[in-house]
């Protein structure tokens, strides 16, 4: 069999079920890490064990636990930290590692191309990432549920919008790999998304508000 085309690697850290993504470029064995908010050794470790020099780093939100570790991380390795400028503000580590993008943006890992959705919602900020037939969803998206829009800076019609304007209309095939450990399974695919979880299936803005209660 020939090498797979991404390097993929899901590790589950920290006591709130966080998923934390290693995705890189076989060839050139180059890595990115999203989101590393516990264990920054376990995560380098992983890294190392599987003979990947990490060159990125990814955040789909500002929420503490997807970035609780960056200062650490970049303390290991000095990579540039790719952020929605809308969440970039809201972390607290030196500007020069930050590099704020938008949604539509690519970014390259070795010679893999990652596509960056913006999916504001949960925060304004939120992304997620495409990457060849995967979406790493961050908290936008959960097996089965979506991401809170309760919380500061949570907006349900931005939500909505997300949800059934960009993530919903994605192949079927695509495999969603969500930011938290939620569901009995750790990955799905949209189309099983589609007909399953109930947040794809609100026909309307008005009923979706009423289901989050707003």
């Amino acid at each position: 069999m020939s090498e797979p085309d991404i390097y993929l690697k899901q590790l589950e850290l920290g006591p709130m079920q966080n998923f934390v993504y290693l995705i890189g470029d076989p060839e050139r064995r180059e890595a990115a890490v999203v989101d590393p908010g516990w264990e920054v050794p376990r995560i380098l470790d992983a890294a190392a064990q599987d003979g990947y020099r990490l060159t990125k780093a990814f955040v789909t939100h500002h929420h503490f636990d997807h970035v609780m570790g960056l200062a650490e991380l970049l303390q290991a390795a000095d990579v540039p930290v790719h952020v929605h400028r809308d969440d970039a503000p809201h972390l607290s580590v030196a500007r020069s590692s930050l590099k704020p993008v938008g949604g539509g943006d690519t970014v390259l890992v070795g010679r893999l191309p990652v596509q960056l959705l913006h999916t504001p919602g949960h925060t304004p900020g939120s992304q997620c990432l495409l990457v060849n037939g995967r979406l790493l969803s961050g908290d936008t998206l959960f097996i089965r549920a979506c991401g809170r829009c309760d919380l500061p800076g949570g907006d349900p019609a931005a939500l909505y919008d997300s949800l059934v304007n960009k993530l919903k209309p994605l192949d079927e095939a695509t495999v969603l790999y969500p930011g938290h450990h939620y569901a009995d399974t750790p990955t799905s695919t949209i189309g099983e998304e589609k007909r399953a979880n109930p947040f794809l299936q609100i026909p309307t803005l008005q009923d979706f508000l009423r289901v989050v209660g707003r």
